[in-house]
């Protein structure tokens, strides 16, 4: 009789004795969970951030003076700081109107009347050969006069040719044993190239001759690696990028933030 009843306690305890285990199975693969979820969320912490894709090409070599930028169909763009600069040339990144890595901005003093001061030269690989049009996207970061602290000077010393224009009137630098030559400052083959307007940040202009804004254009005769350089002229005057493009190109075109730079090869 005791031992019927032992075994009918069993079974009365049965259904309590199955809950308990459910419950610890229930525990233990809660538990699990949350190590699991606190686990993933661990090696989600520690995996570095992924960077955002550049629009700037990765070049091949790693000496910024072997850089070459290469020409295609007719359109040479690249960011200004991609050269070396002369340490009075200073790399900011103040403000959000700049591409890649900053723009640069002269800090030494004026070079009005000669050109030469803060010299920085650009290889560029020409294919295409023909008439480009140059722009620059810069700025007035001294003052709030637009025609103060706004320019720079530039010169292709290998080109075929070297030249403003406005209209019929076409006008070399001075020094370059062509003429007209245009009013105000150039000298030694040098244009200085100016931006004009109260809307002191970055825009796209180039222009030579006072009072009279020509746009520059240079030509390559044939294929191969020519030099740009700019030479300090304003304190102040900060530049991001320049473009130069042909006649396939309009100006909007060619400066549309959506046009690739120019791949970058070794020379």
């Amino acid at each position: 009789m005791k031992a019927v009843n032992t075994f009918q306690h069993y079974i009365d305890r049965l259904p309590f004795v199955v809950l308990l285990s459910i419950g610890i199975l229930s525990t233990a693969c809660s538990k699990e969970s949350s190590e699991t979820a606190f686990q993933e969320e661990l090696v989600q912490e520690e995996q570095p951030d992924q960077e955002e894709p550049s629009d700037t090409p990765v070049p091949e070599c790693s000496n910024v003076a072997d850089y070459v930028f290469s020409e295609k169909d007719g359109l040479v763009k690249v960011q200004f700081e991609e050269t070396v600069f002369d340490e009075l040339w200073q790399l900011n990144d103040d403000g959000d109107a700049f591409s890649g890595k900053g723009y640069m901005l002269w800090t030494g003093e004026q070079s009005l009347s000669n050109p030469g001061s803060g010299k920085a030269v650009f290889k560029l690989q020409i294919v295409t050969t023909g008439s480009y049009r140059f722009i620059w996207k810069s700025a007035v970061k001294m003052g709030n006069s637009g025609t103060d602290h706004n320019d720079t000077w530039l010169r292709f010393p290998d080109a075929t040719d070297f030249y403003a224009q406005k209209g019929e009137s076409i006008v070399y630098p001075r020094d370059s044993g062509k003429t007209p030559n245009p009013e105000g400052a150039s000298k030694d083959g040098w244009f200085k190239i100016y931006r004009s307007g109260s809307d002191l940040d970055f825009k796209w202009q180039a222009s030579t001759f006072d009072n009279n804004a020509h746009d520059i254009f240079v030509t390559f005769g044939t294929p191969g690696i020519y030099t740009m350089e700019i030479s300090a002229r304003s304190s102040g005057h900060a530049i991001d990028q320049f473009v130069l493009f042909n006649e396939a190109y309009t100006k909007s075109d060619a400066t549309d933030n959506a046009q690739p730079f120019s791949a970058i090869t070794c020379n």
